[in-house]
């Protein structure tokens, strides 16, 4: 899977070890690597749907959003990187089709 950031802060953080520990703690620097890595080796959201880390889709001013737990309550967050956003006939978001995704931060949902 194409893994992109929202901005490149965030992109240096993520690929920087000392400076996600520096930022997240040692714990949630850990899993956010680990999420990372099973999000690249995956060739689309589909591969991922079973994995630890609760991938799921966020409801409300949220929707189209998307989120792999860490330490509760943080999360990764990140969205479809495509243009349109492949959806299924009901209008759902085709986990198949999902092969980009661009990351939006590490942050508390439930705020």
């Amino acid at each position: 899977m194409d893994i992109l950031f929202k901005e490149r802060k965030l992109e240096k953080q993520c690929n920087q070890h000392q400076m996600l520990v520096r930022a997240q703690g040692e714990r949630r620097a850990q899993l956010i690597h680990i999420r990372l890595e099973a999000l690249k080796w995956a060739t689309c959201l589909e591969d991922l749907r079973n994995i630890a880390g609760r991938l799921h889709e966020l409801k409300g001013d949220r929707k189209r959003q998307l989120s792999l737990d860490l330490d509760h309550p943080y999360r990764l967050i990140f969205i479809p990187d495509h243009n349109p956003v492949p959806v299924t006939e009901d209008g759902g978001l085709d986990w198949k089709r999902v092969t980009a995704i661009r990351i939006l931060g590490i942050e508390d949902t439930h705020e």
